[in-house]
């Protein structure tokens, strides 16, 4: 199973980005996917997960900010980002809790991981 993220970049305050995680390789079904970051100097944060009956939840920091989407014919996950501030500048990597098709469970599939750089 691999977990391919991408959209990072660097932005003006104010502005938009939109990542992407994509997820291939014997997978049956997802159950839960999720982005984090990771700024300088910090520990990795939730940034918000959504099921696969699509409900999303984020963290108090980017409510109202961000929105998670997915699209399942594809396994891939969005992060919509709005209103950014140099605050939420980090590496973000996507995470998927996923059964593969030997209905093994697993929550420890991470993407590599894309740069958001928000300047002020």
């Amino acid at each position: 199973v691999q977990l391919q993220a991408s959209g990072g970049g660097l932005v003006q305050a104010g502005g938009s980005l939109r990542l992407s995680c994509a997820a291939s390789g014997s997978i049956f079904s997802i159950n839960v996917m999720g982005w984090y970051r990771r700024a300088p100097g910090k520990q990795r944060e939730l940034v918000g997960k959504i099921t696969s009956d699509g409900s999303a939840t984020y963290a108090d920091s980017v409510k109202g900010r961000f929105t998670m989407s997915k699209d399942n014919t594809k396994n891939t996950v969005y992060l919509q980002m709005n209103s950014l501030i140099p605050e939420d500048t980090a590496v973000y990597y996507c995470n998927a809790d996923l059964f593969t098709t030997d209905f093994k469970r697993g929550n420890d599939y991470w993407g590599q991981g894309t740069l958001v750089t928000v300047s002020s």
